[in-house]
Parts: C-alpha cells; structure tokens; sequence
C-alpha cells in the first residue's frame, strides 16, 4: 500500500502533534523468536482512542511506503524504519509501542500415508471409530475464515463453499504449499471437513514456502475483523490460525481485537514440545489454543502443552485435502486447530452463536476428560468431542 494513498493533501512532518510531548520515548519491543526477526522491519501501535488521521500524519513523514495499515484490530501500521524515523515515531505522542517485526511459520511437522480418524475421534467417547455421527446442520449458516498459505478454492470437495478472499503476499495468488488447503479441508470439506457446510474463506498471509511475517499476520486478522461485519454469516464467523512464533505483543493485542470483534479465533499451540506460554498467538487468554494427539489418545510428542492450551484435538496423521485435487496426510498442531474451528462452526450452526469465549468454553464443557496420557501437570487433559448424543 503506497503512502500517498493515506494522505491529506496538505504537507505534514511527522512530529506534527507539537502541542504535546511525552516524557519518555514509547516502550521499543523486541519479540521472542525462533524463526528470527525481520531487519529495520516494525509494527507500531498507535494508543487506544487514537483517530486514523493521527496515524496518517505520523505515516506522512516516512520516504519509504507502509507495508501494511491497521484500522480495525488497533490504529497502527508496520513498515520498514531507519533509526532516525524509529526516534521520532517513539516520541510521538499518540504512539503506545512500537515493536520489531518477526518471521512466523506455519506450525505443520511431518507428511506421510494415513487414514483419517480424526472425525470419528472427536464424535465418540472412546477412541477407535472410523465413523463421523453429527447432526446435518453440519455449520450452516457460518463462515470459516483461514489466516494461511490461502486455499486451492477449485478442489471438488469444497464444492464450491470455499473462496480465497485476499492475499497479502505480493506476487503470490493462489496456495502453492498445500497447508491453507489441508487445513480448510478439515474444517469444512464434504468428505474431510468437521462442518461440512460452513463457507470458508482464506486469507493468505503466508508465503508458498509457509513463512512469513507477523506484520503481515496482523493485516490477515485486521482484514478478517472488518470483513466479517459485512458478510452474510447468521450463524457466526470463526477464524483458524495454524501458524505461529515467539511472543509478540502485537499478536496478541491483535488477536484479543479480533476476538472482541465477534470471531471466535482458534490457533495451533505449536509444535517443540515445550510450554506454549512464550508463544503467539497461542499466549493470548482469550483465543482457543489448540494442541494435538494421536489415535491412541496421547499427547503428539510434538505438541506444545502448559496452562495456556485450552483443548486437544486430533492432530497426528491427519488426511485432508491437498492442492490440484489432490489429498494429503501430515501431522502437526496446525492440524489439530481446524478440527476445533470446524467444531466451533459445527456448534455455532446447531446451537447457535453469541460470544467467541463462550464457544471456547462450550467446546471444553462438551469435551472428554482424563483420557489422554502424557499431558504434564498443570495442562489440561480434555480431548474434543462434538456432542453426539450415541458416542
């Protein structure tokens, strides 16, 4: 997006707002990371209340052109600073943080062969079935929203319910890795999908190599925020994240935003096999995060744990659809996630839609209990179940 888009007419400096001045510089944020942080590259929050114009005018005196603006999740933009500009952003008065961009990836672990159980897991109490029961309403009147890689939208077993709305990746339109597809596929594909009627939409954040940056992340989620009022969705908007990196303030706030919004967000707990507190989204209280297990009712070995994860889903071994008509089977807490947003659209459709945590907090009362080994103290042992009143 070129700045100029954003602009008055009339010639602004950047430390327009002289009437006021803050004592200290605005906090400079510099996030956990695993994958590495984006060069010069950086997010800057605006204060809460602050009027788009403010950020405008902030924007007016930058040289080079914003990389993304954010109107709805919070006031702010990320682009690409020298030191000088970095100094005099800090120090503007209606700036709250700013904080260094990082890279994230998509949260998928291993391909090979398999079958899908995953359905008949989260629709019986005991494990081992290999049949899906769910009521026919099956996510009616929802919109599933896909913050991803985007999604092959031709693939037959969408049947024509799935779009790729919008794609922030330059130069990239269509989904050339395969994970938004396998991903939209378990949430809602005739044969693989978990609401087998909700209409998904993707958001491709991600490049075709699965990466990309949280920058870029928060644009997917501010689009989602605001396109979501405008839809014809009667039964409610959910939202998956199977992605993620270290802890970034921004994300979180960003995530929060969506989620007051009105769309219920579920996002992979990640795959190093340590406590997801030091992760985002997955740190974000208010999301639904999701870790994964195996058809033999254990943690994934993968699968991140700790007080943050809120339910575990089938995510080892999954079979979903795939780019070019295709199917594939991978494993990872990317895939344990559409199995909750799916359950999330399926519950939505049936019982109705009215606060994301409340759908969160339905999605634990429904779920089994004390059946899964190797889930550590302090994280919760509950394995996703959709109700069905014959499991």
């Amino acid at each position: 997006m070129r700045l100029s888009v954003l602009l008055s007419v009339l010639p602004l400096v950047l430390a327009a707002p002289a009437t006021e001045k803050r004592a200290e510089p605005a906090p400079l944020l510099v996030p956990t990371t695993k994958h590495g942080l984006v060069a010069d590259k950086y997010i800057v929050k605006f204060k809460d209340g602050s009027s788009l114009q403010a950020v405008d005018e902030a924007i007016s005196g930058l040289v080079s052109n914003a990389d993304h603006v954010y109107q709805h999740v919070f006031r702010g933009f990320a682009a690409t600073l020298d030191k000088e500009t970095l100094e005099a952003l800090r120090n503007h008065p209606e700036v709250d943080y700013i904080e260094q961009d990082a890279v994230v990836k998509i949260n998928a672990y291993v391909s090979q062969t398999g079958a899908p159980w995953g359905l008949g897991r989260i629709s019986h109490k005991a494990r081992g079935s290999t049949t899906y029961v769910y009521d026919d309403s099956a996510g009616a009147g929802t919109c599933s929203y896909v913050i991803d890689t985007g999604v092959d939208a031709s693939h037959p077993d969408f049947e024509g319910r799935a779009t790729l709305l919008r794609s922030f990746v330059s130069g990239q339109n269509t989904d050339g890795n395969g994970h938004g597809t396998h991903v939209s596929g378990t949430i809602g594909s005739r044969t693989y999908g978990v609401a087998k009627k909700t209409q998904i939409y993707g958001v491709k954040v991600l490049d075709n190599s699965g990466s990309g940056s949280f920058s870029t992340v928060i644009a997917g989620m501010d689009y989602v925020a605001s396109d979501s009022q405008t839809r014809n969705c009667p039964n409610g908007s959910v939202a998956n994240m199977s992605l993620g990196g270290g802890y970034t303030a921004s994300v979180n706030q960003a995530a929060a935003r969506l989620i007051q919004a009105g769309v219920f967000l579920a996002v992979a707990a990640g795959n190093d096999g340590v406590d997801a507190r030091n992760t985002s989204p997955a740190s974000e209280p208010t999301v639904c995060t999701v870790g994964a297990s195996t058809s033999s009712d254990a943690r994934a070995s993968f699968s991140n744990y700790g007080s943050v994860v809120d339910i575990f889903a089938p995510g080892q071994d999954i079979l979903s659809t795939w780019p070019n008509r295709q199917t594939n089977t991978i494993s990872g807490t990317s895939m344990a996630t559409p199995h909750i947003v799916g359950l999330g659209a399926y519950l939505a459709g049936l019982e109705g839609f009215s606060d994301p945590q409340a759908l969160c907090a339905r999605i634990q009362s429904l779920a089994n209990r004390n059946l899964l080994s190797g889930i550590p103290s302090g994280t919760i042992n509950a394995i996703a179940f959709n109700g069905n009143p014959s499991g």
